[in-house]
């Protein structure tokens, strides 16, 4: 919903919550992902909480609420809540402000007394972040503190240990301490996005004695917008790459009419220089697995020669996928897509061109597309959408471009097979098939929220899920691991079965998913046979799987008819369940991978 992309009208959104909300419901192609939010508040919430209902359901996520009574943020967190309990969240946002930090500096104190209030503010968080975690055990969003709107020291208001706003800066560190040494617990970084929305607007003081808001009501859609990326990060739904046009785009002017001694980039001109920046920013996204594709309607040579110019901070060799020609471009995005084994909604299309913009919009839904004017400004528009919140970071997203490349350099290879499983073996695979180890439940968690297209069942699991999982005794995990001549594609499979039955002798399989970039290299067979293995240690004689159908995983609609499974049961809305049942004599269904 256009409404909903930065940038917003906040006070509209404010206006039109209710019918915005009811047009997003409406929408009968979203199968939606329940999660249930609890909003501890040390402030008013209410509005909070409608703003961000509204970008979640934007993000395909429903949500259900709890709302703690005004400023009971610690007393209903901290100590024992039947209520909030019996909800069982699956995130908990801690929503406080300045406001809630009750012992500030007092020009009279000593150094030992200052580090003693810090100490005693940022350990009451601490306590009740402890709580949360060991009662609910799910993910935890924290606001750290904006700067106060008064500087009673002026300038050394921030340098001066007595200084409110050093002091905010100190709690605010031991926020971020605490955050780099706990899984699952997120900061909110109110501290910036008040500054950037400005300081003085964001904290009018009219607006906490009126209606105990510390956020000035008109910029409350800013904070739910940042609170919803953060959550849909979480659960998966950040974009994946970059789908970029070239001209007026990546350089001003048009390399076929200018020639690429002509365009601007580098540094002879500020327009140039603006180019050039935009082009840093986007090499930057490299380094969190971000991959970069080029879609531009233009002759291949010409094209390449607008980035061998030595001044230019982007080349060929930085893309995953190159296409200069001229097809529309939903048709070019749609194929970049197919070659990477991504979804086209995985993309964000990047392009100065508004009638491009709605070509695009229109046969491809789901591509993010910003909408950019002036080259001073594509930085700050994509940036502030929040299409990459980072929430993990993964070794693998860090290598995930590599991964790739190497993806279509074996596409390539393959081509010059006659028989697919002669080149299957050419690959030299080596899989590594496990429980769950805790060198792997980030980047478990983080499949197990991103992989769509093969997904059984299509549930989302918190880290603190997957860690429950793995340590329960009613539970069998699986993790898979696919590396080969051309390189290491890191984890790529997970399975999640809970053992029932009278005699504890079935496995229901609660979630199978792969990562489509492993696909018909027979990994799910080496998958079922390393759960067969592990279900007849424990004793298990059947299998059920499970099939919910989405928009986007059909292509696992007969997956359990081929592992031999028989459908017991359909209905109407496609939902089948299907049963294996162990024989004594099991065969090993792949024999192209070595398992290590």
């Amino acid at each position: 919903m256009r409404e909903l992309e930065y940038p917003f009208d906040p006070e509209e959104l404010l206006k039109k919550k209710k019918s915005l909300k009811k047009q997003l419901l409406a929408e009968p192609s979203v199968r939606w992902i329940p999660k249930k939010i609890a909003i501890l508040g040390g402030q008013t919430t209410q509005n909070i909480k409608l703003m961000l209902e509204l970008f979640l359901l934007g993000h395909g996520i429903k949500p259900t609420f709890y709302e703690s009574e005004y400023n009971q943020y610690y007393e209903e967190g901290r100590f024992p809540n039947p209520e909030l309990e019996s909800f069982s969240p699956d995130i908990i946002y801690v929503c406080t402000c300045i406001r809630n930090i009750h012992a500030f500096p007092e020009l009279s104190d000593g150094m030992e007394e200052i580090e003693r209030k810090k100490d005693a503010v940022a350990g009451r968080f601490q306590e009740l972040w402890e709580h949360l975690n060991l009662t609910y055990h799910c993910p935890i969003i924290q606001n750290n503190f904006e700067y106060p709107y008064f500087r009673l020291l002026g300038n050394k208001d921030a340098s001066d240990p007595h200084g409110r706003v050093n002091f905010v800066t100190m709690l605010n560190c031991a926020f971020y301490s605490y955050a780099q040494t706990h899984d699952d617990f997120y900061i909110c970084d109110v501290n910036y996005i008040s500054s950037a929305y400005g300081l003085d607007k964001w904290a009018d003081p009219y607006y906490w004695h009126m209606y105990k808001y510390a956020v000035a009501v008109p910029a409350i859609p800013i904070l739910s917008f940042h609170v919803a990326n953060i959550i849909k990060s979480i659960y998966g739904k950040n974009k994946k790459a970059f789908n970029l046009d070239l001209d007026h785009t990546l350089w001003g002017g048009v390399v076929g009419d200018d020639g690429a001694e002509n365009i601007e980039i580098g540094q002879e001109t500020p327009l140039a220089q603006t180019y050039s920046e935009f082009q840093e920013y986007l090499k930057l996204h490299r380094q969190l697995g971000i991959a970069l594709t080029v879609n531009s309607k233009n002759d291949e040579d010409k094209a390449i020669s607008g980035l061998e110019r030595p001044d230019s901070v982007l080349h060929k060799e930085d893309f995953v996928s190159f296409k200069a020609n001229w097809n529309p471009k939903s048709v070019n995005l749609m194929e970049t897509a197919g070659e990477m084994a991504l979804l086209p909604e995985s993309f964000v299309f990047v392009d100065d061109n508004p009638a491009e913009r709605a070509i695009v919009e229109a046969q491809v839904p789901g591509v993010a597309i910003p909408q950019i004017t002036d080259v001073e400004h594509y930085i700050q528009v994509i940036d502030k959408s929040g299409f990459f919140e980072v929430t993990h970071l993964s070794r693998d997203d860090l290598k995930r471009t590599e991964m790739y490349q190497e993806n279509l350099r074996r596409s390539q290879m393959q081509a010059s097979f006659s028989n697919y499983e002669d080149y299957l073996k050419s690959l030299e695979m080596k899989g590594e098939i496990e429980s769950f180890s805790p060198m792997y439940m980030s980047r478990i968690a983080q499949l197990t929220n991103k992989s769509n297209q093969f997904n059984l069942t299509t549930r989302r699991y918190s880290q603190s899920e997957i860690e429950a999982a793995a340590q329960s005794e009613e539970q069998i995990t699986l993790y898979g691991k696919l590396s080969d001549k051309f390189g290491d594609n890191g984890v790529v499979s997970v399975i999640i079965g809970n053992i029932r039955g009278e005699y504890q002798d079935e496995l229901h399989i609660e979630l199978w998913l792969m990562s489509c970039r492993v696909l018909k290299r027979e990994m799910e067979y080496a998958m079922m046979d390393e759960l067969v293995e592990k279900a007849q240690e424990k004793k298990i004689r059947k299998l059920v799987g499970y099939y919910y159908p989405t928009a986007k995983n059909g292509m696992v609609k007969e997956f359990y008819a081929l592992q031999g499974f028989a459908k017991k049961s359909e209905d109407e809305e496609g939902n089948s369940i299907w049963e294996f049942i162990i024989p004594d004599n099991y065969e090993k269904k792949q024999n192209v991978i070595e398992i290590l």
